[in-house]
Parts: C-alpha cells; sequence; structure tokens
C-alpha cells in the first residue's frame, strides 16, 4: 500500500499512484512493455505473462474469463529455494484491490440506509479526525479528503527501501511482526496536517479506506472482516478468499514473496540480497490491503460486482461515476478505478503488498487477474511492473490465440 516498500510496482501500464512500499497500489497507466514473442504454439497471453519472469519477477500467475471460458497461466517459481514451479490457483494477499470490497461493503449499508455518502466522518468516528465533520464518507471512497497518508508517506511503519541496511535493522527488530489497529494508523496519519481542503482534489491515501473499516464496525457493530465475509465471500462462494487481520500466515498453497535489499547501488557491483518477506503481520493494511485471495475468487467477485449482482443500481451507479484524478490515464469512482486501453477501457484496481503484486481488471464481457512476485532493484521492478502491463493489454486487445 506504500509508496515506499514495494517501491518499484509502479506499473507502467497500471501506474501504481499510490503504491509501492508496501501494500497499496492504486491503478493508473502509461504504456506498456512490448511483449516477448510467443513460442511455437505458445498462446499470446503466455507469451505476455513470460515476459513478467523474463523481466526478473520470481513468479507471476494469472486467468482470464469470457464468454469463450477460463484462461490459464503461470510462469516462475513458487519459491527461490526448492524451484518448484509456481501453482495457478495459489493464494496471494491481493494489496489494494481489498478496496474494491470494503467499498462494496460501504455501499451496500449505503443502499439499506445504514449510512449515508454524505455522512460526516465526525459523525461515526467523533473526535478522531481533525475537522471531521467537513470530509463525508463519499469524500472517502472518492479519495477526495487530503488526508495524510502514513503508509505511503513516511518511515513510521516501513523503513525508507532504499536503506538495505535499514531494512535489515527493522527486520532483526520485528518489523514484519508488528501489529497496528486501526485507530493507531488513523491517529498517525492525522498527526499530519491534511494535503488540502476536503473535496478540494483527487489524492490517493490509504486512510481514507482504513476510516471506511471504521466506520462499517460503527454503522453494523460488526467488524469490516465479518461484514466482507457475510455480504460478498459467503454469498460468492469465495471458499479461499480470508481477512487474516494481524496473522502472518497466507493458508494453503502459495508462491513466496520477497524484497530485494541492494547495497552498493550505483556502484560498479552493486550487492542484491532476497529476503524473504511471505510471513508477515499485514495489520497495517487492514481494510486499505489486507486480504488474500485467488484468481478464481477474485474472478467469482469481479464479475459479480461489474454485472450488478452485488449493489443495487444506484449504488452501482455511484461506485462507477468516475471523477478525474488529474490524468488521462486514470480515473476514480468509489473504490475502482478505470484506465484505457488500446481497445477498451477496464475497471477494477491493483494493489500492492510487500512481496506481492495483484491486478484484477474487467469489462461487462471479460475479467481479468494476475498477482506476481517482483524481485530486484527499482529499475528490475519497473520492466517487470511494464511487463505486467504489456499482459493486461494482450489479455484484452490481444489476438487470443488459443482462446
Amino acid at each position: 500500500m506504500s509508496r515506499r516498500l514495494t517501491c518499484a510496482v509502479v506499473a507502467t501500464l497500471f501506474l501504481a499512484v499510490a503504491a509501492p512500499t508496501a501494500v497499496a497500489a492504486e491503478p493508473g497507466a502509461e504504456g506498456a512493455a512490448a511483449a516477448p514473442s510467443s513460442r511455437p504454439g505458445e498462446d499470446d497471453r503466455q507469451a505476455a505473462l513470460r515476459g513478467v519472469t523474463d523481466a526478473g519477477a520470481v513468479s507471476a500467475i494469472a486467468k482470464v474469463r469470457d464468454g469463450g471460458g477460463t484462461w490459464r497461466g503461470s510462469t516462475g517459481v513458487s519459491d527461490l529455494v526448492g524451484g518448484a514451479p509456481v501453482r495457478e490457483d495459489g493464494r496471494f494477499r491481493i494489496g489494494s484491490v481489498t478496496k474494491m470490497f470494503v467499498a462494496t461493503t460501504t455501499l451496500q449499508l449505503v443502499g439499506e440506509g445504514r449510512l449515508g455518502l454524505e455522512d460526516s466522518v465526525e459523525s461515526h468516528l467523533p473526535g478522531l479526525v481533525p475537522n471531521g465533520q467537513n470530509i463525508t464518507v463519499r469524500q472517502l471512497l472518492n479519495h477526495r479528503t487530503g488526508l495524510f497518508d502514513v503508509i505511503n508517506e513516511t518511515t513510521e511503519i516501513f523503513p525508507e527501501p532504499t536503506d538495505a541496511q535499514g531494512f535489515r535493522d527493522w527486520i532483526a527488530a520485528g518489523g514484519l511482526n508488528r501489529t497496528f489497529t486501526a485507530r493507531e494508523l488513523v491517529t498517525k496519519s492525522v498527526a499530519h496536517p491534511p494535503h488540502f481542503e476536503p473535496g478540494a482534489k483527487y489524492r490517493y491515501s490509504n486512510t481514507n479506506f482504513t476510516l471506511l473499516g471504521m466506520i462499517i464496525e460503527s454503522a453494523t457493530g460488526n467488524s469490516y472482516a465479518h461484514e466482507i465475509r457475510h455480504r460478498i465471500l459467503r454469498p460468492l462462494g469465495m471458499t479461499k478468499t480470508s481477512l487474516p487481520g494481524a496473522s502472518a500466515v497466507i493458508p494453503g498453497r502459495h508462491a513466496h514473496g520477497y524484497w530485494t535489499t541492494v547495497d552498493g547501488a550505483g556502484t560498479p557491483n552493486p550487492v542484491k540480497t532476497d529476503i524473504d518477506v511471505t510471513r508477515h503481520n499485514a495489520s497495517w493494511a487492514g481494510s486499505s490491503g489486507g486480504i488474500i485471495s485467488t484468481t478464481a475468487d477474485l474472478l467469482r467477485f469481479d464479475k459479480a460486482l461489474l454485472h450488478g449482482k452485488l449493489l443495487a443500481p444506484e449504488q452501482q451507479r455511484e461506485m462507477t461515476t468516475m471523477l478525474s484524478t488529474g490524468s488521462d490515464k486514470l480515473a476514480y469512482g468509489m473504490g475502482l478505478a478505470s484506465t484505457p486501453l488500446s481497445c477498451t477501457t477496464v475497471l477494477g484496481h491493483s494493489g500492492t503488498v510487500l512481496g506481492y503484486g495483484t491486478h484484477l481488471w474487467g469489462t461487462a464481457g471479460r475479467q481479468v487477474a494476475l498477482s506476481y512476485t517482483p524481485r530486484g532493484d527499482k529499475a528490475e521492478k519497473d520492466a517487470q511492473a511494464k511487463a505486467v502491463g504489456a499482459f493486461l493489454e494482450a489479455a484484452f486487445c490481444g489476438s487470443g490465440r488459443g482462446r
């Protein structure tokens, strides 16, 4: 979620506008790398997916579903020690794609009359946020509050990603195992002045969705995790999706995630070390990016959402009404982004959590989910992000050989 720990996953096709240190990526787009040439008999999507590991990622898995059926692809290894091929059905941390679930739950409560889009933060969480009486649920969903983002904008949660020794010291001090509460994260964020007055413009901040998780609890008496399970996961049969809270474990089969430290960056012989960060307490991600899922479960959710199965028509319109972010490559609705490809405009979100990058995008007729495990220095991760963009272009706009 942070623009600093996974920092490199600023994708060129789906630029993580607010992303990379650790959790939550926001979608954008600048252009994709050219996909590698297909090998004899190889589907063009598989060739594009292979481009992600050719660029240095440890692994990548993807699933595409449309009226013609389902395509599955995988490339790379599940971990750098054993070297077993990555499983296409493995679980992974989805980062800011979580925001689609939290926004859907919030809008369901709006449809039920239990929340209002013009409700103030102060009315649900009195005394927590300065000027909270002038910040609305709508502005939280649209990222138009101006609130500071302690995850993305400071070293209070994560060390500076270019500081190799600092990262090792952080891990040695138990950084991967720290537990954060939502209230603690908000308190840390609002200790910094806001960037602008509420409603003035767009600025991505994980603090907005941390607050929405708390507001869901205020409105229902249940945790946001309970409400997501009850309203989305169980009805859709998403049995491999979980909200781990402070647990460091990814249940079931999964690829390992890594963070690469670089000693001597900028010198002729830098030393790169891949640190396994698979097991970590991602409570800091919470309602802004804490969910674990699979490509199959994500596609099930995406299809239901885009086909209007989860929200009433009025709330569906609110969610999908896209507002300017100041870039012609990205518009943002309510926990949902849109970005243009060469052949269509897709709706969805991207996400980054320490060790993992995720994309979930769709149209009425096709949905695409991808997870990959980035690796390397900034230039290498940027190349992997460009390759992800090339895969998404191939998945939506390619020739579809083998479909």
